[in-house]
């Protein structure tokens, strides 16, 4: 049986609404990761906190997990929205516990037991992607995908990992009248390409490492478990290339990175360019702002996955002889949403290139039933409101 053929079965006959809020303030919780316990089903929350889950098999609760609240197991009441209240988590450490130990050696023993604390063998992962561009407050591209993530293990790099599509729709897309179109390269695969954990070179290879200073924060409890929460920046040695500032996650009990949060330096704008700009016309003058990566870690089983990745690249441009500049932003995400077993490797043919553009391969993927069979991204309120407006203007 095809993996298509094996996806087309799944009939996603039990589902789940609900929104996540602070315990505390009442204000909504952003990308809370909700799961179906037991299971490798998984969703997370929008921006405005509101989820939705689906599963081929009935359940009773779901466990909602956020990076600074405890996790919580929700109750489920039949044809109900189900409310989530998460309450913060404070650090309150025993009297006798002590934390010690070069912060730059915790993360060098981190990176030695990645072989141990991630995936040994590859792992078929079902995804929900999306990426936005918006032109100063106006979103100017909307687009979202299913996909197939093919990861070898873990002690590998990625240069055997792909991705494919299998659903793709273009909610909104740029207008023929605007100068200028951004596109971002790479779609679901900057996920794969930019696991900082499966990919060392990004930041945890040695040769990487050596280029940064490394200083312990205040640590953090995150599902219940104390992790080391350690700050990076460039080192003192001067680069030819744009380095990063960011904060590491690593749990304090079996080292597994939890979450990782980088973000380009952009002070040398030079340097920042060669690494985000693929082609610009030769009198746009750009100027990046940002291009950050989130990147969350989940236990399942025996291991640890990949189970959230973001990317913001944020920047101004301008065309020469111009008084003002335009601002730009586009954000990917990507949730792991399900397991899919066996492992069956995406053929080369059927791979998501880096070099590919999604909303350039979307309409080979078009399906009308995008939302029905799959866990995704619940799709904000006020962004579908604002593509509306902007579809009723054109």
């Amino acid at each position: 049986m095809s993996l298509r053929a094996q996806t087309d079965t799944l009939r996603m006959a039990y589902s789940v609404q609900g929104i996540v809020t602070d315990a505390e303030s009442g204000r909504v919780v952003e990308s809370a990761l909700v799961s179906i316990p037991g299971t490798t089903s998984a969703t997370v929350t929008n921006s405005d906190g509101v989820f939705i889950i689906k599963s081929s098999a009935p359940f009773d609760a779901l466990q909602v997990s956020c990076l600074g609240y405890k996790t919580v197991i929700a109750y489920i009441s039949a044809g109900k929205l189900l409310r989530v209240k998460l309450k913060p988590e404070l650090l309150a450490l025993e009297g006798a516990t002590i934390i010690s130990g070069a912060p730059a050696e915790i993360v060098r023993a981190a990176v030695k037991k990645i072989p141990d604390n991630y995936a040994k063998e590859p792992e078929l992962l079902e995804c929900f992607y999306r990426e936005t561009v918006r032109k100063r407050n106006r979103y100017t591209y909307i687009s979202e995908a299913v996909a197939r993530m093919y990861k070898t293990g873990y002690d590998d790099g990625v240069w055997r990992d792909r991705t494919a599509l299998e659903k793709s729709r273009v909610l909104l897309s740029q207008r023929r009248s605007d100068t200028l179109s951004v596109k971002v390269q790479g779609g679901p695969a900057q996920a794969m390409l930019l696991d900082p954990v499966k990919n060392r070179e990004v930041l945890l290879g040695d040769d990487v490492r050596e280029l940064y200073t490394f200083e312990m924060a205040s640590p953090i409890y995150i599902n219940g478990r104390l992790n080391f929460v350690i700050a990076f920046r460039p080192g003192p040695v001067d680069c030819d290339i744009a380095l990063n500032y960011g904060t590491l996650y690593i749990d304090s009990e079996d080292l597994t990175f939890t979450r990782i949060e980088m973000s380009m330096d952009v002070s040398d704008q030079n340097k920042a360019v060669r690494r985000l700009v693929v082609k610009k016309p030769l009198t746009l003058r750009l100027a990046p702002k940002e291009m950050s990566i989130v990147a969350n870690y989940v236990r399942v089983g025996d291991h640890s996955l990949l189970s959230y990745f973001r990317s913001t690249y944020r920047f101004n441009c301008d065309w020469k002889k111009r008084l003002f500049a335009t601002s730009y932003t586009a954000v990917n995400e990507l949730v792991v949403t399900d397991i899919r077993r066996p492992a069956l490797p995406i053929a080369k043919e059927d791979a998501f290139r880096t070099a590919d553009i999604l909303c350039d391969k979307a309409a080979e993927f078009l399906d009308q039933d995008f939302w029905q069979d799959y866990n995704i991204i619940e799709p904000s309120e006020s962004l579908e409101h604002a593509v509306g407006r902007l579809r009723k203007g054109r």
